[in-house]
């Protein structure tokens, strides 16, 4: 059972947050895009990242889903 849930919730979590980055590269929508940049001018180091809103709503599906799984599996028992 904790198998099965980790696997549910996990591949969840991976599956939207992949699709939601893919739809933003698709459609070229910047708040679904994830950037990454790296610059270092003689140790002038420079970062900077993109949106993390796919994360965020990934993490959301997967608490969800992880809800459905037992409330399916509880029902299951009985």
């Amino acid at each position: 059972m904790k198998l099965k849930g980790f696997i549910v919730t996990f591949g969840s979590f991976a599956l939207a947050t992949a699709l939601l980055y893919l739809l933003g590269y698709v459609f070229t929508i910047p708040w679904l895009m994830f950037q990454y940049e790296y610059t270092n001018n003689a140790s002038g180091f420079f970062v900077t990242t993109g949106s993390l809103v796919p994360l965020i709503i990934g993490l959301v599906i997967s608490f969800i889903s992880e809800k459905i799984y037992l409330y399916k599996y509880r029902q299951k028992l009985g």
